[in-house]
């Protein structure tokens, strides 16, 4: 039986529009393929909770998490994951890759071009087709 793991993703914009995407280092799992920032929920936590320490450890800034934007479940070859992204407001620092290879902002239209890791692209379809997440 394969492993499920239920994880957080924050969809974060800037002032001009464009959303945080983070590039998966060659040692992690599903390498070099492009995610919505996040992590793993831990017992307890709420999503909010977990996203906002999630972003706190691996970006070393901080956002408040809101509302869920998309859920997905995507299996893998050797687990299964609950994706669950939210719509997230940097209000503190600026996002560094302290885990990924790099982090870029992309504007909501160009998103597609960027190779993503499977369980993103639901919530990509849908960050790229509302005007204001």
């Amino acid at each position: 039986m394969k492993k499920k793991v239920k994880v957080v993703a924050a969809v974060i914009e800037n002032e001009h529009n464009e959303i945080l995407c983070a590039l998966r280092a060659h040692d992690m799992l599903i390498p070099n393929m492009w995610e919505f920032p996040g992590g793993k929920v831990e017992e307890g936590e709420n999503l909010q909770e977990a996203l906002e320490r999630e972003i706190t450890e691996e970006l070393e800034c901080e956002i408040k998490a809101c509302e869920v934007i998309n859920r997905n479940t995507h299996e893998y070859d050797t687990f299964i994951i609950e994706l669950i992204s939210l719509k997230a407001e940097l209000i503190k620092g600026t996002p560094v890759a302290t885990e990924h290879a790099k982090l870029i902002w992309m504007p909501r239209e160009n998103l597609e071009s960027l190779v993503w890791a499977p369980a993103d692209i639901p919530a990509v379809r849908d960050v790229m087709n509302q005007v204001n997440i």
